[in-house]
């Protein structure tokens, strides 16, 4: 478009708010307030819709036949259309007749998918499979059409990839908006006292549609348990809950509000007015949302904390991604009304996040903000149309989904390549698929059996490879490869070991390019001799290029030098990536920590037999931050760690901590770093992270580490397995506070090597040659 005038911006909406009350309506009226430059096509509406100006039509009532909505849509739509030069559908069904017909011949169309219809007509009680099938099969034409689709969160994002087969690049994430004055905190006490709430009563309210999948039935469960559980406390408060809404379920909800003696204690308000429905978020303490499927965002969460009342709420599809920001600990499991009782529990008790934080993060949500992403999307879709130039789409293959260390990386990596549309394809569902929805990083999970999935690297010998892991591994690059070229990826990157072995097979298949980085050293001391036999083959032959995470791993591969390059992991700095929280160290307090999964080969059991040498019977604590992830051996090494502590009398001063998060918090307490891995360490990532935090690390003299650390400038290196040297190092730094210092100083200076700019600028060089390696 020119600089002399806007977007021309056709709206198509399902129905018109207040007339027709879901969170797509009101979306929909909202967003087309805040973009006065654009026209909407209401089908589901009255002729003529209350609106500021003559820019909205509506083309039918909602309660019409379907066909009399389609009709009266067709007569208007070719004309509406003409003028635009983007349309933005914000109903599948209302963009078939329109696509059939041509009238969106030539034009850029966006989709807003706010959920799939076809099973929420199933959930609503439909059980036709030819309707459901219909219903498919139109949102499938629609989505696969539109040049763009619009989700509110990264969860129905991976809906979209996964369910409908769209390509990940053609799917944009744009949270919803909230209006901060309709929405507002004002005077709370006045807000309580209309709903007449005393002062000592605990309110919770639920801004629902009484439907199925909105889990109001689970909440009664809650809501009685925590009755029964408050009731037998003396001086307890009154409880009260306020639910808003209408529905299908409203008879059925007050039959069993009364057969279970709730009627004094839960209160069904109905629909209410929006001033209405202010006063009563205002008033509230906590707003739930129990909803069991089909959440896409949950506009009611930012409509609450936008009055300064926080929700708690179920694990369910965009919901985590939605509350994430403010306080994940206001999530619980779906279909637990026990979790939903004692979360209930301690919002009563007062553990919620302040109404005053509340509300600043709903200003994160103004409308105005997400108009002008809507406007960058329609340009973006525009650019798409006439074939500008795009960036490089990578599809990133990885094995496990638990936040590992190389999983972490490469979130961390991804975040970094601003000229990669990045989408990830993991083996399994975990921990690390919410960790990149929270990233906004596109994520799907194709299933590969456990077997083969879990097969540790001591099943490869002499005999070889199981054949069932054999067969299972080459079904799954065909199926991956299907998926390489569905998603229409120019490139491949695989992150792990065996993703590198089974997604550079796929991406051959796919005639993709394909990267294979590498995080393990390829040595006997780390694989079977057959095992370093088979993957040093499968390097030299099957990718296009490789990425090795250190100049030790590099050493191992044996692969053409050419193809390889030494890509350090990304490691952010604390005290620039916020939240911060450095240096938390007690006086008179040394504390001696390590951090990492509990494997045999990590050498925990030399830490701690380490430290009982070092500091016999003293005051000193030792802290172990990790957890077993992969296999029962390394659970069973971690109950060994526990018997440990008791065989060398210092139970009493270790902390079994388990897996954390935030890594920045876990180290800034301690007063001393310690990396004890017996086996050479592929890299080390962690031991950067101390060193940013400014904690003196002490490492294993073996593999990566020796790559960060320089013995006596920036940290202290021993013999890997030596717990003499690791013993006398710990009592060195003890004694030494001027070295300590020194030590945490040099090695912020010697940590900023490993910086985003550096690693995405090695990684976007090895992308370029391998896409070149291939087209010539």
């Amino acid at each position: 478009m020119g600089a002399d005038r806007p977007i021309r911006v056709l709206m198509i909406g399902k129905g018109w708010f207040p007339d027709q009350t879901g969170g797509l309506d009101r979306y929909f009226r909202d967003l087309l307030e805040q973009l006065p430059e654009s026209r909407g096509v209401v089908v589901g509406a009255r002729r003529a819709p209350a609106f500021k100006g003559a820019r909205v039509r509506g083309v039918s009532e909602h309660d019409r036949p379907l066909a009399f909505r389609l009709w009266a849509l067709a007569r208007v739509i070719r004309k509406e259309a003409k003028v635009a030069d983007v349309i933005d559908v914000h109903f599948a069904l209302y963009a078939v007749v329109p696509l059939l017909c041509g009238a969106f011949r030539g034009k850029t169309l966006v989709v807003h998918f706010q959920g799939p219809w076809a099973e929420e007509n199933v959930e609503k009680g439909d059980r036709s499979i030819l309707r459901r099938r219909l219903r498919e099969r139109v949102e499938r034409l629609v989505y696969r059409r539109a040049t763009l689709a619009i989700t509110l969160t990264g969860a129905f994002r991976r809906v979209l990839v996964e369910r409908y087969g769209v390509p990940p690049w053609r799917v944009k994430v744009l949270p919803p908006g909230v209006d901060l004055v309709r929405f507002s905190p004002e005077d709370r006490t006045v807000a309580r006292q209309r709903w007449a709430f005393g002062p000592d009563m605990f309110v919770a309210c639920c801004v629902r549609r009484l439907v199925p999948r909105m889990g109001l039935d689970l909440l009664l469960e809650a809501w009685q348990q925590l009755l029964t559980t408050r009731g037998r406390e003396a001086g307890a408060p009154r409880l009260q809950l306020m639910i808003a809404g209408d529905g299908e379920m409203r008879s059925w909800l007050a039959e069993q509000l009364a057969a279970a003696g709730l009627a004094t204690c839960v209160t069904l308000l109905g629909r209410v007015s929006d001033e209405a429905l202010a006063e009563l978020y205002r008033a509230a303490d906590v707003n739930v949302v129990p909803s069991l499927s089909s959440e896409g965002f949950g506009l009611v969460v930012l409509e609450a904390a936008a009055c300064g009342t926080p929700s708690i709420a179920t694990r369910v599809g965009g919901l985590p991604e939605a509350l994430g920001g403010l306080d994940p600990t206001l999530l619980v499991a779906a279909h637990d009304s026990n979790a939903l009782a004692r979360r209930l529990a301690a919002a009563e008790s007062g553990d919620l996040p302040t109404r005053a934080r509340t509300r600043l993060w709903a200003e994160q949500h103004p409308w105005h903000v997400v108009a002008e992403r809507h406007r960058e999307v329609y340009a973006d879709a525009l650019a798409r149309t006439s074939g500008s130039r795009r960036k490089i789409r990578v599809a990133y293959v990885g094995h496990v989904a638990q936040l590992s260390g190389g999983e972490i990386a490469l979130a961390r990596l991804i975040d970094a390549l601003d000229e990669v549309d990045a989408h990830v394809i993991l083996a399994e569902d975990g921990p690390l698929v919410d960790r990149l929805l929270a990233s906004g990083i596109s994520v799907e999970v194709l299933p590969m059996r456990s077997r083969t999935r879990n097969l540790r690297k001591n099943r490869v010998g002499r005999r070889g490879v199981p054949i069932t892991a054999v067969l299972d591994t080459l079904w799954y690059a065909a199926r991956l490869s299907r998926r390489i070229n569905t998603v229409e990826a120019d490139l491949v990157h695989t992150n792990t070991l065996k993703a590198g072995v089974y997604g550079s097979l796929a991406a051959r298949l796919a005639r993709v390019p394909v990267v294979w980085h590498v995080r393990d050293r390829i040595a006997p001391d780390y694989l079977s001799r057959w095992a370093v036999i088979l993957v040093r083959a499968l390097l030299a032959t099957l990718p296009d290029g490789v990425i090795a995470n250190s100049q030790a791993t590099r050493a191992t591969l044996r692969s053409a030098p050419e193809r390889t390059s030494v890509v350090y992991s990304i490691v952010h700095d604390p005290i620039t990536s916020p939240p911060v929280r450095v240096d938390q160290r007690q006086p008179g307090r040394f504390v001696v920590g390590m951090v990492g999964r509990i494997a045999q080969w990590k050498g925990q059991d030399v830490f701690l037999r380490a430290f009982a040498q070092a500091f016999g019977s003293g005051t000193e604590a030792a802290v172990l931050v990790g957890a077993p992830m992969f296999g029962d051996a390394e659970q069973v090494y971690s109950e060994e760690l526990r018997t440990l502590t008791q065989e060398l009398g210092i139970a009493d001063r270790v902390t079994f901590v388990g897996f954390r998060d935030d890594i920045w918090a876990e180290l800034a307490p301690m007063d001393v770093f310690v990396h004890a891995s017996v086996t050479p360490e592929p890299f080390g990532q962690v031991i950067v992270e101390a060193m940013l935090a400014g904690v003196p690390v002490i490492a294993s003299a073996g593999g990566g580490p020796t790559e960060i650390v320089t013995h006596d400038v920036d940290g202290l290196l021993y013999p890997p397995g030596d717990v003499d040297a690791l013993a006398a190092s710990m009592r060195r730094l003890r004694t030494d506070a001027p070295l300590r210092a020194q030590l945490a100083a040099n090695a912020r200076t010697r940590a900023e090597r490993f910086s985003p700019a550096v690693a995405a600028t090695a990684v976007m060089a090895l992308y370029d040659s391998a896409l070149a390696a291939r087209r010539t």
